[in-house]
């Protein structure tokens, strides 16, 4: 069964470690650049410094003294989201005339970064509650839907590594199920500490720039960052200003384990199945198809089995060497770079590949590719055993 409303894109905003805005990622990575190094902007006493993709930038916004205090996570959703709103032709004023939803998928968002607060409550001390109250403050949907004073529907989506795939998804079912006229969809996710160090405690970051689907692959890089698509109905915008179309969604849980995929892939392909029943493509329509690609060893070697199962002979790529692994952004960020892909027709080399895995049946490309047709896949594999694709087609391309 296929979508019975078409879902426009019509704006995307981008930040991440490859750039300050989507001209500035997609410049970072057909140029095949990237820029990892050790955190800045925390410290641990880990041995070893595992290279992250953190803003290279500053980023400055239009906010007040009081709205300042909202954290990190929030203000690259909102940056994301003001470039994408931009995009679209919409400002503040225009936005009033419409129901506007804002769904926006995230993981640790800010919580994470409270832990000084603990620290000095534990150490019997009687901290300030600025920390809290900052942390209260920043739901990242909540901060956009505040700070554009927007009445529609709000959601933060949870939903581990495929937040902000699920939250574009689940914006598209809103506006199909007419309960708002726009949505403000995507995620985003700063760095922090702790997530630095679960993920050290985990083994599988790698201590040096990570390799998706290399034989040699250890481990993920850590990034932060966040991406925004503008949705609308499809029927109702004009032509002029759609730049791409929400063709499918599919979601399936593998409930095998709660880090590690599911060895016979059975919950991703149920993802892809439905995102193309629900999209109307079949898998030789596909032109690409942007990989989750963490370059951890299970998720690679699954992930490619999978796709050489469903999509055999279909390009594909992963996107986290540029970015490194932004968690509950990641899909988001990848869906904005599959429509601005599709757009291009062309997609860069995924980077930090040089050796086949024999246990991946599939290779990424290894330079920038021309790709024939308008319509691409972009999914990402969660812990959890969560599962989300995305099918996107881009308008005119």
């Amino acid at each position: 069964m296929t979508c019975p409303v078409p879902i426009a894109v019509t704006g995307l905003g981008c930040l991440s470690g490859a750039g300050m805005n989507l001209d500035e990622n997609l410049a970072t990575l057909f140029a095949g650049q990237r820029y990892p190094g050790p955190p800045i902007r925390f410290s641990t006493d880990h041995p070893v410094a595992y290279p992250v993709l953190e803003l290279r930038e500053e980023f400055k916004l239009p906010l007040d003294e009081e709205q300042l205090i909202y954290a990190r996570t929030g203000q690259l959703a909102l940056a994301a989201a003001l470039e994408a709103l931009t995009d679209a032709g919409y400002d503040e004023v225009s936005l009033r005339s419409k129901r506007v939803g804002v769904c926006i998928g995230t993981t640790v968002g800010c919580a994470l970064n409270c832990d000084d607060f603990y620290r000095d409550y534990k150490d019997g001390n009687s901290p300030g509650m600025s920390i809290i109250e900052r942390y209260l403050r920043s739901n990242p949907a909540a901060v956009i839907a505040r700070q554009l004073k927007l009445n529609g529907p709000v959601q933060t989506v949870v939903n581990a590594c495929s937040s902000g795939t699920d939250a574009i998804g689940l914006g598209a079912f809103w506006l199909r199920a007419g309960v708002c006229d726009l949505v403000i969809s995507g995620g985003a996710d700063e760095l922090s500490r702790v997530t630095y160090a679960g993920f050290s405690s985990l083994m599988i970051t790698d201590s040096s720039p990570c390799r998706p689907f290399d034989v040699n692959r250890k481990g993920l890089n850590l990034g932060e960052g966040a991406g925004i698509m503008i949705l609308e109905r499809g029927d109702t915008v004009e032509k002029k200003r759609i730049r791409g179309r929400v063709l499918g969604y599919g979601s399936a849980c593998d409930a095998h384990h709660l880090t590690a995929p599911r060895p016979d892939g059975a919950g991703l392909q149920a993802a892809l199945a439905e995102a193309l029943q629900t999209a109307g493509v079949s898998p030789q329509q596909i032109s690409f198809v942007n990989a989750h690609g963490t370059g951890t060893p299970d998720n690679d070697r699954i992930e490619g089995q999978v796709l050489q199962k469903v999509l055999p002979g279909v390009p594909f790529l992963s996107t986290k060497g540029y970015t490194g692994h932004t968690l509950g952004a990641a899909g988001a960020i990848e869906a904005v770079y599959t429509l601005a892909c599709l757009e291009r027709g062309e997609i860069p080399a995924s980077i930090g590949f040089v050796e086949p895995d024999p246990a991946i049946p599939v290779a990424p490309v290894t330079a920038n590719t021309s790709i024939a047709g308008t319509v691409a896949l972009s999914q990402s594999l969660a812990f959890g055993g969560n599962n989300a694709v995305l099918i996107l087609s881009a308008e005119g391309a």
